[in-house]
């Protein structure tokens, strides 16, 4: 059965003050994550931690090479919002599941069935194939 995103949830993701982890989001200013990430902090106010291979900072917000490094300071994660391939998302859906993650928010285009059926069996929300800055003027945001 195919995940079908419930309305609520996604309303709820982008109304409720959080922490949000980017997985992708780099300082390459032409990759999609860039803007929607400022979108994400500066416009529905959220907090950001940039999550990418090399573990650069972006935005002035300090970066980590997994989920697994963010320190517990900066725990829980609320949402993990996944910039990667879907060919990769399982591996960080699964590392959200182990971060003790509230959600995963798998950017358009970014589809993986098995790992959203993992994600709501440990009890995490999921978004699949929608865009936060696509989602929020819908609501008002």
């Amino acid at each position: 059965m195919s995940h079908v995103n419930a309305p609520a949830v996604v309303e709820r993701l982008l109304r409720a003050k959080g922490r949000w982890a980017i997985v992708g989001l780099s300082t390459n200013q032409w990759r999609a994550a860039y803007d929607t990430s400022l979108f994400i902090r500066d416009r529905l106010g959220m907090d950001i931690i940039p999550v990418n291979l090399p573990g650069d900072d972006v935005h002035g917000e300090a970066g980590y090479r997994s989920l697994g490094e963010i320190p517990a300071e900066k725990r829980p994660i609320d949402v993990v919002d996944c910039f990667v391939n879907s060919g990769r998302v399982g591996d960080v859906v699964d590392q959200a599941i182990a971060a003790g993650a509230g959600a995963v928010w798998l950017q358009l285009g970014v589809i993986d069935e098995a790992a959203a059926e993992r994600a709501k069996a440990a009890g995490l929300d999921v978004v699949m194939n929608a865009c936060p800055a696509r989602e929020a003027p819908l609501l008002g945001l």
